[in-house]
């Protein structure tokens, strides 16, 4: 039962540490807390899963072309609005609040163009179980944390071993400087808003693959959650956010399997306030000085 759980738990963290990157990345660029991060995670799904059903069954194709649309979209809140920001100089504060804007935005049109029905995910196929000692695990649970860590490595390997991530990690020490240096760094922002999208994306997707449904609420729920895992980690942190991820997602299958369903949700709050109040900074994150 503990190891089932383990792996449940697991499952789940991983889907939620790929959002909390995403999230973290665009942070760690732009300094900027985005609250849209959850609303784009809930699209995405619906975008797979009306793609797919369009397509009839090819679901990797679908899962691509989604990827591809939450992507465009992710640039386009980047474009069409913080960009506008950025360019009169405006507080980050006045960023955020256009994210939660935008959020909203998003979340009404699902419901007007999805409905506010819970809506069935259909798995293209049963791909079975295998046991653990005593455990029943789902091979599609398999599939998915080695697909995620695949993601994550490339990830890794793009922004730490590469031009363009070394582009990124200079737009978020220093952006002027980096413009300084040649580096386009709208560019690279706009690059990070649609590699934080198409992440939130294929998370929705098999987080619809796993449960078999997906609804319109699953944005606000999974986008308090991801901030709680980014801010576990150490917000700026991609591995932080990983782990973060990991840790949310255990915590919660334990509660909820041990303790009260009830509590699935609130839980991340509790993480969150704990976080806060022990090491404000996270388990990766590094204190810094603001300088005047």
């Amino acid at each position: 039962m503990f190891i089932q759980q383990l792996i449940n738990g697991i499952t789940i963290g991983c889907n939620y540490a790929l959002v909390a990157i995403g999230f973290t990345m665009v942070f760690g660029v732009l300094r900027l807390v985005n609250l849209a991060n959850g609303s784009i995670f809930a699209l995405g799904a619906f975008f797979t899963l009306i793609i797919y059903t369009a397509m009839q069954g090819h679901f990797l194709l679908s899962l691509l072309c989604a990827i591809l649309a939450t992507a465009f979209v992710g640039v386009m809140v980047d474009r069409l609005a913080l960009y506008r920001l950025r360019k009169k100089g405006a507080a980050r504060v006045s960023g955020m609040i256009t994210t939660l804007a935008i959020a909203t935005i998003i979340d009404n049109a699902v419901i007007i163009l999805f409905g506010s029905q819970t809506r069935p995910f259909k798995r293209p196929k049963d791909f079975g179980n295998i046991l653990i000692g005593d455990a029943v695990v789902g091979k599609l649970q398999i599939y998915i944390l080695l697909s995620i860590l695949a993601i994550v490595l490339i990830l890794s390997y793009l922004i730490y071993k590469t031009k363009l991530g070394k582009s990124m990690l200079a737009t978020a020490q220093d952006p002027e400087a980096a413009m300084l240096m040649g580096i386009s760094v709208n560019r690279i922002i706009s690059l990070t808003f649609a590699i934080s999208a198409a992440l939130a994306c294929f998370a929705g997707s098999m987080i619809g693959l796993y449960y078999q449904a997906i609804d319109v609420t699953l944005g606000t729920s999974i986008g308090m959650k991801t901030f709680a895992a980014a801010v576990l980690g150490g917000v700026g942190s991609i591995p932080g956010a990983f782990v973060g991820g990991i840790v949310v997602g255990v915590i919660e299958t334990f509660v909820a399997v041990y303790l009260s369903s009830g509590l699935r949700d609130a839980i991340a709050f509790f993480i969150l306030i704990v976080v806060l109040l022990i090491k404000p900074a996270g388990i990766f994150g590094k204190k810094v000085v603001e300088k005047v």
